[in-house]
């Protein structure tokens, strides 16, 4: 269930050369490993991916506060080495399909 102090995100990565399987098997774990910690909401994320790899997820943390705990929180921080040692964090805008009108992508999960 949402609420009023819920942020839905949009979060862009690109693959290392070579670690697109990676980035897709870390990413399908994201959420759940967030939800343990409390921090997202109940609502399911949206994962999809581009024809270069790009990888593309939004979902809701359950609040700015969630967002800000999960800097000082050892299992988030632990997830996003995983991250940082596949993929590199880009802002959605570098995506060319972001500037279309209607945005396709193909569904991860």
């Amino acid at each position: 269930m949402s609420s009023t102090s819920e942020r839905i995100v949009i979060v862009a990565y690109r693959p290392h050369n070579g670690k697109e399987n990676e980035l897709l098997k870390v990413s399908k774990t994201h959420w759940d490993r967030l939800y343990a910690e409390g921090l997202v909401s109940d609502r399911k994320p949206i994962l999809m991916k581009n024809d270069a790899g790009f990888v593309i997820e939004v979902f809701g943390w359950k609040s700015k506060e969630a967002i800000e705990s999960a800097h000082g929180n050892t299992n988030v921080q632990q997830m996003w080495q995983e991250y940082a040692e596949v993929a590199d964090y880009i802002p959605a805008c570098e995506i060319e399909e972001i500037m279309s009108l209607f945005s396709e992508f193909s569904p991860v999960m």
